[in-house]
């Protein structure tokens, strides 16, 4: 490697864990001396790690990404990417899919699948119709966000039942057991969403 180059690249590096660790501390809405306390990191190394005036270590890095609640390789978000990607589905596209456990099924359209390296997020259309096998419940990561658009049907969350009629919306932990119980219309068609950290 070029010797005038690395420096450049290594500030730019910087540079780029900087203004990740800036916005995590940001969106979280943490004042820099409050996530020094968090990590045991100074405010003033924190100060200068945001303006890319230093290398930090690997253990800097690991104390604040604990105290942030986030992977390490988050605060390397602004550096290992020149690409992005995007899908887009037109109206009555998508990949068409029946899922059978035991003797239920239900057909759905994978409207999106988007992966990246700290978060995975796919949105289907789901169509269930009433039928005497009972559909199948989830237990899981991240959270899930369901949009009904045609039709009536009962949900249970844990141990709470939810009716969920076309123009309502739920959202919730994917980590307690959740799944419909009962289609209580012909068919019931929603959107559902869901985004699990990677």
């Amino acid at each position: 490697m070029d010797a005038k180059k690395k420096p450049a690249q290594e500030g730019a590096l910087d540079r780029a864990i900087g203004a990740a660790l800036r916005g995590l501390r940001e969106s979280r809405g943490l004042p820099a001396r409050r996530l020094a306390e968090k990590s045991r990191v100074s405010a003033a190394m924190i100060s200068r790690i945001e303006n890319g005036q230093v290398s930090p270590s690997i253990a800097t890095l690991s104390a604040l990404s604990k105290a942030l609640e986030v992977p390490l390789v988050s605060l390397f978000r602004e550096t290992a990417s020149d690409h992005a990607d995007f899908t887009h589905v037109k109206k009555g596209r998508g990949l068409k899919s029946t899922r059978i456990v035991e003797d239920h099924s239900h057909d759905f359209v994978n409207l999106a699948f988007h992966t990246r390296r700290d978060l995975q997020f796919e949105a289907r259309r789901v169509t269930l119709l009433r039928q005497d096998a009972r559909p199948p419940r989830y237990v899981g990561h991240g959270v899930v966000f369901i949009h009904a658009m045609e039709g009536d049907a009962l949900y249970r969350y844990g141990k709470t039942e939810i009716a969920l009629r076309a123009g309502d919306s739920l959202s919730l932990d994917a980590e307690l057991s959740h799944g419909f119980v009962e289609v209580l219309s012909d068919s019931f068609v929603f959107l559902t969403v869901q985004a699990e950290r990677r």
